[in-house]
């Protein structure tokens, strides 16, 4: 099923491609180390994350039907989100990319960041191991429609 079959598509959009970015380790050293602004940084990922969303103050199960297909896909959402803020709010959100990937919870919030992306792409009928969209290519999509 395409992305936007689901009445917030634009949304679910915008957490798909933070938690691609979020749960890709070569895509974090290759483009966020590296600097490259086309991607943003970790706390331009998560802002996507729990950006129109708030899922940074309630359950991602509130979505299901509008953002989330079902709740194995929402419950997903809430470990990663969960995971990652935590570690947000220890590092804080202008430190760098390293402090971040060199936090001890890191690989844990990767993994949780995983298992949620590869549940949404899967329902998306798409492939979750392309490389991530830069950020120009998801305003175009999210545009369009």
């Amino acid at each position: 099923m395409p992305t936007n079959d689901m009445p917030w598509w634009r949304w679910r959009s915008n957490v798909r491609s933070a938690l691609h970015m979020l749960s890709d380790p070569e895509f974090q050293r290759e483009c966020w180390l590296a600097g490259r602004e086309e991607y943003g940084d970790v706390t331009d990922a998560v802002y996507r994350l729990v950006e129109d969303t708030w899922l940074d103050n309630w359950s991602a199960e509130k979505y299901v039907g509008t953002i989330f297909r079902d709740p194995q896909e929402a419950a997903l959402v809430d470990a990663a989100v969960l995971r990652v803020l935590r570690i947000m709010h220890e590092v804080g959100p202008d430190a760098a990319v390293s402090a971040y990937l060199a936090h001890p919870g890191w690989p844990e919030a990767v993994r949780a960041a995983r298992d949620a992306h590869v549940r949404l792409a899967a329902g998306d009928g798409e492939d979750p191991d392309t490389p991530p969209k830069s950020l120009e290519v998801l305003r175009i999509l999210t545009r369009a429609g």
